[in-house]
């Protein structure tokens, strides 16, 4: 008799093979995803800005190009004869951050009025410039050349200083906050000076970093307070620096060269005794 051929039975349960696979990547994307979730911003930045210096080490060029070109002086904004009125300049400067609608951090520009008579103007860092960068946004232009019309009607020396938050940054172009902090000033005032026109003897950078901060840098909100560019126009002009002459002067007044003269040598004595 003819042996009659075992029919294999169908497996219909293979599904369960492709379906437990899509199981177990989707609990690695969910697992990636609470990973990521909460970053540290402060490594972030570190770990990104030392890969992008490691694989191009000579030369870091910025990760965004610069909205415009600095280098070609603009002619310096004639001042008017008389300074204009202090009152009158405020009132056009909270009329400029009023008017610019367009950009929403606008709204967190605060202008305030020291006992000194200096005014201080306040920006956010996130209107000038873009994380960890000190190229000026081209949304902040607007502002920053209504700002120069106001000082050039003011006719005061005006300083910018750059305060950063407490999470440090170690990058090629900027190794700590320091650097950070007056490269962002020191472009604002490039600015001024050469797309505007205020006159640069009236302008100062300084950086601060992170030593004058608003708010004590507890969470993410704080932090961005403390992040932000000062402009602050000065009441008073600073001393101008006195001039040399031929004849120096020192700190107790008298001439460089009597004091010279006058200085007893230094008589280097023999080895052998001493006294």
């Amino acid at each position: 008799m003819a042996k009659h051929k075992h029919e294999e039975h169908e497996n219909h349960e293979r599904w369960l093979v492709s379906y437990a696979d899509f199981i177990t990547l989707l609990f690695a994307f969910f697992v990636v995803m609470y990973s990521i979730s909460s970053v540290n911003v402060g490594k972030y930045r570190t770990v990104s800005e030392s890969i992008r210096a490691a694989l191009n080490p000579v030369v870091s060029p910025p990760s965004s190009p610069a909205p415009f070109t600095l280098g070609a002086n603009k002619a310096a904004l004639t001042a008017p004869d008389a300074p204009g009125s202090k009152e009158l300049v405020v009132r056009k400067l909270r009329n400029l951050v009023k008017s610019i609608k367009a950009v929403p951090q606008m709204s967190m520009v605060r202008i305030t009025e020291k006992v000194n008579g200096d005014i201080v103007i306040t920006i956010p860092d996130q209107l000038l410039f873009n994380s960890g960068e000190s190229a000026v946004r081209s949304e902040a232009l607007p502002f920053l050349e209504g700002l120069s019309g106001a000082l050039a009607e003011l006719n005061r020396h005006t300083k910018v200083e750059g305060h950063t938050d407490n999470v440090p940054i170690r990058t090629a172009q900027f190794p700590s906050n320091w650097e950070l902090s007056a490269a962002r000033a020191v472009m604002v005032v490039r600015v001024l000076s050469e797309l505007y026109g205020v006159p640069s003897n009236h302008l100062a950078a300084v950086g601060h970093a992170d030593t004058r901060p608003l708010t004590e840098n507890l969470d993410p909100e704080q932090r961005a307070k403390n992040r932000r560019v000062e402009v602050v126009i000065l009441e008073q002009a600073p001393p101008a620096p006195a001039l040399e002459t031929g004849n120096n002067v020192d700190e107790f007044g008298r001439s460089t060269e009597d004091a010279q003269q006058s200085a007893s040598p230094l008589v280097l004595e023999p080895s052998g005794e001493r006294r």
